[in-house]
């Protein structure tokens, strides 16, 4: 089911059903999920949504640097980036972004993936330089307690965006913000019962 319509977005080219690349390396793909959501709060919950996201993104390896919910084709949708290690390198990062619309009984979403390439860590550095160990490296302001995963820190921050426009982290705001204008909603999609929050408690071991 094509429950999100208008994801083809300028500059990118068809890889594979329902996925596109460009030439910067990046892949934008869209999914469909016939079960309830893997949420684990209402969208309307988000101190306990982002606290929980928080967790899991960190048990997983990796880092939440934002979660918002915003609207996606005239539905509420989850919107998320979050930054993962390079599958099998020493050094560098995976930046992704996401829209997730979830519905009672089903889910779709829309997802941009930056890898870095060539020298990394060059935002990381020059902001780490212009701030000082003590004003980059912060508790995670959703979840301060989290531990584990990449840490959170100030060069993630959108302001840094404009003096790294290449970067991967800033190109999948360019992104998201995109699919936002363009994307809109399969009526049958958007007809369905709205996702009101897990039936039960979702567990994470």
């Amino acid at each position: 089911m094509r429950a999100l319509l208008g994801v083809e977005l300028p500059g990118y080219r068809p890889v594979d059903n329902d996925a596109w690349a460009n030439d910067d390396g990046d892949v934008l793909s869209l999914h469909y999920f016939g079960l309830p959501p893997d949420l684990p709060a209402a969208l309307e919950d988000g101190p306990t949504l982002r606290n929980t996201l928080t967790h899991w993104t960190a048990q997983a390896g990796g880092g939440l640097i934002e979660a918002s919910v915003k609207r996606l084709g005239g539905l509420p949708a989850l919107r998320q980036i979050l930054k993962v290690p390079l599958p099998q390198q020493a050094h560098g990062q995976v930046f992704i972004g996401s829209f997730t619309v979830p519905r009672a009984g089903c889910s779709t979403v829309v997802k941009i993936q930056a890898p870095e390439r060539g020298m990394t860590g060059m935002r990381e550095a020059v902001v780490l330089a212009k701030l000082g160990p003590d004003q980059y490296f912060r508790p995670h302001p959703y979840a301060p307690e989290v531990q584990g995963g990449l840490p959170f820190h100030a060069a993630d921050h959108a302001r840094w965006d404009t003096e790294f426009p290449d970067h991967p982290l800033t190109r999948v705001r360019q992104t998201l913000d995109a699919l936002a204008e363009a994307v809109t909603a399969d009526p049958g999609f958007a007809a369905l019962a709205p996702f009101e929050g897990p039936v039960e408690p979702a567990p994470r071991d």
